[in-house]
């Protein structure tokens, strides 16, 4: 599970790591290279807690979710599950005339409403955010829940079908016409 560390080929000093290895409960960790992580107690003069270090049911979730991902198939199924879903809400966009791009790399995906592509923040900024607010606002009337800002990904699970996936292009069809 080595996430875009691994995907991009990139051994850090430090790495943090959110949610994900609590299974979706909050929890947080992060981790480097001895000489840095030896400067944290009880080795280094640098204190670190939290209330939540250690939560017994996130780590319990975290635990099951590693397992679930070290299952054969499952990035792959991941990547195959999200591409389908961001290409087929960048095509619907395309098909009704607006400019919209985005990518996904596994179970994580993103979108602005703007031609790009998009690179920095700076090409982000020119994304339509108020065309975005109506979109938004359409799919959520349709049952589809997505992030509230451009500037936020998206996630899929290996619980989302292709099922799932069909409904959410379906309604972004109807939206991107209704705007």
């Amino acid at each position: 599970y080595g996430g875009a560390q691994e995907y991009f080929g990139v051994t850090p000093d430090v790495t943090t790591m959110g949610k994900v290895i609590g299974g979706g409960l909050p929890v947080g960790a992060y981790g480097g290279k001895k000489e840095i992580m030896e400067m944290v107690a009880p080795a280094g003069p640098m204190y670190q807690a939290g209330t939540l270090s250690g939560n017994p049911l996130a780590m319990a979730a975290g635990i099951a979710t590693m397992e679930r991902l070290k299952q054969p198939g499952s990035y792959e199924q991941l990547d195959k599950i999200t591409g389908k879903l961001i290409n087929g809400i960048l095509d619907a966009a395309k098909e009704a005339g607006h400019d919209v791009c985005g990518g996904h790399i596994r179970g994580m995906f993103g979108f602005f409403f703007t031609k790009g592509p998009v690179n920095c923040f700076a090409d982000a900024a020119k994304s339509d955010t108020a065309k975005f607010a109506k979109w938004h606002r359409g799919m959520l009337e349709r049952g589809i829940y997505l992030a509230p800002s451009s500037y936020e990904a998206g996630f899929t699970s290996l619980a989302h079908t292709e099922e799932d996936v069909d409904k959410t292009i379906a309604a972004a069809k109807e939206v991107f016409a209704s705007i």
